[in-house]
């Protein structure tokens, strides 16, 4: 809900400014800008990360397994900008970066098991990220331009062979590299130095991350795919 809550508010900021440059003419910042066949910036975000389950056929019958849950927690996004021109609506996108990323999966036993029957699994992560995106943008208006955008994404977790190797730890382990598709929205504005863009973008992976092995944080589940929120400024 909260998260439906930041998506709406944005738009409705974004549809405001709209109207509020559209009701007077103003001098245009950067007017040959958007006529560069390249150009770059980098983007500051904050994420919250969190995980798609599937739960095994006989989830039920686990080791006294009840429920297992995941909840996201707050990272941040460092990225950097290579921007193509593709027409007057149109540009591709590079945009490498690291995102350092956390999240928890709370597993709950039923009553009278010897050990607490609610354990957390941490499950930490710092991706190198791949992402290539496709923007299409409004035409402008005086200083501003609305955007959508869509791709794909390709990241490496930097942190999760790590753990997978650790024998002797009660890790939730993961895969290596992950894939998946992103869409987002966003506003520019032209200011009389440089474009500013706020932003609001979903990604959702497509690859199983879970590494299978014999104990019950692991044999309970059938599958693990990534989910990330990121809202982010980009300076270009």
């Amino acid at each position: 809900m909260k998260q439906k809550f930041i998506v709406f508010s944005f738009l409705f900021l974004l549809f405001s400014a709209d109207s509020l440059f559209a009701q007077k003419q103003k001098i245009l910042n950067l007017p040959k800008y958007d006529r560069q066949r390249f150009h770059f910036g980098f983007i500051l975000g904050i994420n919250k990360t969190d995980f798609v389950i599937d739960r095994v056929a006989s989830f039920s019958l686990i080791d006294s397994l009840y429920t297992v849950e995941s909840k996201g927690t707050s990272g941040f996004n460092l990225q950097i900008v290579t921007n193509m021109r593709m027409g007057e609506h149109f540009d591709l996108r590079f945009l490498p970066g690291l995102a350092f990323a956390s999240r928890n999966l709370i597993y709950s036993f039923e009553k009278g098991r010897p050990l607490s029957n609610v354990v957390t699994k941490k499950v930490e992560s710092t991706f190198v990220e791949l992402p290539l995106d496709v923007k299409f943008k409004s035409a402008r208006l005086n200083n501003f331009r609305a955007y959508v955008l869509g791709g794909v994404k390709y990241s490496i977790d930097m942190v999760s062979q790590a753990k997978v190797k650790a024998k002797d730890k009660e890790y939730v382990k993961l895969q290596r590299n992950d894939y998946g598709y992103e869409i987002g929205v966003g506003c520019d504005f032209y200011l009389p130095m440089f474009k500013f863009s706020p932003e609001i973008k979903m990604y959702h992976g497509l690859r199983n991350l879970l590494v299978k092995d014999d104990l019950v944080y692991s044999k309970s589940l059938d599958g693990l795919f990534s989910k990330m929120f990121t809202l982010s400024l980009t300076f270009e």
